[in-house]
């Protein structure tokens, strides 16, 4: 791997919103300013923003002045564009301009949920153009294999696995405490949100607790329509933790996700996974060891709860940050002494005619 220095990320996710994507995002960063390179990253409270339609958590870019003259100036070495937002649309135009190389990454699948939300839309369209977003990248990033297979169907091309990790000191079974909660309980760890398809899961009888953790826009109408279901707003850290370690079931009821960082979370706390058999749960969950998987989530809800106690922490040794972060700078498109001349040149002119 060439020495990189400096790198620019860009990503129209990041803090304060609380999902997969800015986790994994701020462990990479952090560990590669801990490896001493600098980091610049390019996120949404650097410039102006207004609220996502229907999803005012998230907030899009509308205007994003003097990003040409900010790239220009950090001289990066490296730069990888993490989502396919109007940032990431906007760098990935200005690395086109100047012949710069640049990596990508692919989380989530948004064409499935802009149809959810918007049903004339098809699915193939959103494909479409996120296929041309990625098509320039050396290469773009995908959380896991079956995601990678399933992007490879569809046409997209040059995609490399960069798994996801879990930070042992605060996921793992010695969080778990006394809970108010009747048991069993039966654990949901994510955004409040259509396209997690939690009513799926609140709608299964089930004896003891139904406990949901996080926030989102669908959250008000699910309090409303399931009034004995706990829901406890959105933890972090060690607090996070403890809810993990002390279910005895953590039910994901996606369709749509492409890893689930919530899932190695939960098992790292002891705490079996209940999951439909689709692209995430199963690169992660083995059935009858740390969860189960079924088309039928009772199903596998019933069959996971026999395996709470069972050391189960033990067998997801794969997943670790260091890991994840050495794939991600392994696979960083340098950009080259000539490039970095070009780009040179281009400021001195730039500053010149300022």
């Amino acid at each position: 791997m060439a020495k990189i220095s400096r790198l620019v990320l860009v990503t129209d996710a990041w803090h304060p919103q609380v999902n997969g994507v800015v986790t994994t995002l701020t462990h990479l960063v952090d560990l590669a300013r801990h490896q001493g390179i600098e980091v610049d990253v390019i996120q949404p409270q650097n410039y102006s923003t207004i609220p996502m339609p229907f999803y005012k958590e998230i907030s899009l870019v509308w205007r994003a002045p003097h990003l040409e003259e900010r790239l220009l100036n950090f001289q990066p070495d490296a730069i990888h564009i993490a989502t396919e937002g109007p940032l990431g649309w906007r760098v990935r135009q200005l690395a086109q301009k100047f012949n710069w190389p640049f990596t990508t990454g692919y989380h989530t699948k948004f064409p499935e949920y802009v149809h959810k939300r918007a049903k004339w839309i098809p699915e193939s369209w959103g494909y479409n153009l996120l296929k041309r977003f990625h098509r320039p990248a050396t290469k773009t990033f995908v959380p896991a294999p079956s995601i990678k297979q399933e992007l490879e169907d569809k046409g997209f091309q040059e995609l490399t696995v960069m798994s996801r990790g879990v930070n042992r000191e605060t996921f793992n079974p010695n969080q778990a405490q006394p809970m108010k909660f009747a048991k069993p309980i039966y654990l949901y760890v994510g955004r409040i949100a259509a396209e997690k398809n939690i009513r799926a899961f609140l709608d299964i009888p089930l004896k003891g607790s139904k406990v949901i953790v996080g926030k989102g826009p669908e959250l008000e109408a699910l309090k409303k329509s399931y009034p004995k279901v706990e829901f406890v707003g959105a933890k972090t850290g060690k607090e996070l933790a403890s809810f993990y370690a002390s279910a005895d079931v953590m039910v994901f009821p996606s369709l749509t996700d492409t890893f689930g960082v919530v899932n190695i979370e939960a098992i790292a706390c002891g705490t079996p996974v209940a999951a439909y058999p689709v692209t995430g749960p199963k690169d992660i969950i083995i059935e009858g060891l740390n969860g189960a998987l079924d088309n039928d989530l009772e199903k596998a809800i019933h069959r996971a709860l026999l395996l709470k106690g069972t050391h189960l922490e033990r067998t997801i040794p794969q997943f670790t940050w260091d890991s994840a972060c050495e794939q991600f700078l392994h696979n960083l498109a340098l950009i080259n002494a000539a490039t970095e001349s070009n780009m040179l040149r281009t400021n001195s002119r730039a500053i010149e005619s300022s």
